[in-house]
């Protein structure tokens, strides 16, 4: 049996093979045309989640009720040279972590009793030790914290010297072959 016997014609010349074949690709168009359709709704719905992803930690820090703006810039001041204990990377203006909200109002308070900058600090490093401080003081127990990033790059800048010291010295001790004409 012929491929052409196979396809049986109605009586009004219209083939049966060929309607079902353009049936199935339909059918097939239409499932990938769904599929793009999903794949494309899944993608907007994914740039809208990171679009937005920041704006749900976003949360403004609550207005404080200061006399004047002079207190106000001491106040922003104050709390960029004190380091939030939970961040540890942020200063105490910048971070958005509850304890930074309490040790701000704290410092609020503490300004509003008539306290100096000093004494702020000083309340806050008798109940935090000196890592509240963004900038710790010059001591014994913080020299390796001032000092070492220096000697880190004094060290290196001597094995590199030691190096090309080493070198011109290895360079100067290979001597040029002579040539006495005895070439065998």
């Amino acid at each position: 049996m012929t491929m052409l016997q196979s396809r049986i014609t109605c009586g009004s010349g219209f083939d049966r093979g060929f309607a079902r074949d353009i049936l199935v690709r339909a059918a097939l168009s239409q499932r990938r045309a769904t599929g793009r359709l999903w794949r494309l709704l899944l993608h907007v719905v994914l740039v809208a989640l990171l679009a937005f992803a920041g704006a749900v930690h976003a949360q403004a820090i609550e207005p404080l009720p200061f006399q004047n703006h002079a207190q106000e810039v001491r106040f922003q001041n104050l709390t960029r040279q004190l380091r939030c204990l939970v961040c540890q990377n942020e200063s105490l203006a910048d971070s958005n972590a509850e304890l930074a909200r309490d040790l701000r109002l704290e410092v609020f308070k503490l300004m509003q009793q008539g306290q100096t900058d000093a004494q702020i600090k000083q309340y806050l490093v008798a109940r935090y030790s000196s890592f509240v401080l963004y900038n710790p003081p010059l001591k014994p127990g913080t020299w390796l914290l001032w000092f070492g990033p220096a000697l880190i790059l004094l060290a290196g800048a001597g094995v590199v010297l030691l190096t090309v010291r080493k070198r011109r010295r290895g360079d100067a001790a290979i001597e040029a072959p002579t040539d006495n004409g005895d070439d065998w």
